[in-house]
């Protein structure tokens, strides 16, 4: 690859010996992942936007026949139907600054692969978090999701207080974003049922949908930074 693309390199290996490996492509300008094209008149009928579609997808069918992020996992989705969520697996991750390991469950490696396809395709909800896949944690917890999350958000609140415009301090568009994401999430897991008949695609969804609920709530319930966080910053929020 060049240096013009960012490489995310899945390899892993099943409990009964299958190895998989998925190689993620992403166009370092623009964030968008780089699939292999596939003719339209083999795309199959879950690919449709109006298959399905989300509640909120602002989309328009006549210009977009098909969901973007539909197209892109057609592979994946179709290649992982078979299989369960709870299969354990031993998975690398090579990027080009560092190789994670981890010993899972497949849902857990599905749901890390998923989360970067929904937010580099094309989906003008999920895109709001493509600032992330640019800086991708693996296997993510909870807590340094929501961080990385509110890190992000204030981020660009503070590029949009230098260029002029208002910014967001209280995490009022935070919170209502990840609704919207929540919405696709599970919108987007009805698809994924029509071709799967176990539950390791649907189940990764669950994961990056519970995730999105958890910072929602907190967010909401705090209305601003989560309290636990804090504490984090206790030496600059004592300075004078």
């Amino acid at each position: 690859m060049t240096e013009d693309t960012i490489v995310y390199k899945y390899s892993f290996t099943l409990e009964e010996g299958e190895t998989k490996e998925i190689q993620l492509c992403l166009n370092k300008s623009t964030l968008d992942v780089i699939c292999p094209p596939v003719p339209q008149e083999k795309l199959p009928l879950w690919t449709f936007l109006e298959h399905k579609q989300c509640p909120n997808c602002p989309l328009d069918p006549n210009l977009h026949p098909h969901c973007p992020i539909a197209v892109n996992i057609l592979t994946l989705a179709e290649s992982f139907s078979d299989f369960v969520s709870y299969e354990r697996a031993k998975v690398y991750v090579e990027t080009d600054s560092r190789t994670y390991v981890k010993e899972t469950d497949l849902q857990t490696v599905l749901s890390s692969i998923l989360g970067i396809y929904m937010v580099t395709s094309g989906c003008p909800i999920m895109d709001k978090l493509r600032p992330m896949v640019r800086f991708h944690l693996p296997f993510a917890s909870y807590d340094e999701t929501q961080y990385r999350a509110i890190s992000m958000y204030l981020t660009a609140q503070y590029l949009r207080y230098k260029k002029g415009k208002t910014p967001d301090w209280d995490l009022t568009g935070f919170i209502s974003m990840y609704e919207e994401i929540g919405e696709v999430n599970r919108a987007f897991a009805g698809r994924l049922r029509q071709i799967s008949p176990c539950d390791a695609n649907t189940n990764a969804l669950v994961i990056l949908d519970s995730f999105a609920s958890l910072i929602t709530f907190e967010a909401d319930i705090n209305k601003n930074i989560p309290s636990e966080l804090e504490s984090i910053f206790k030496l600059f929020l004592d300075a004078p």
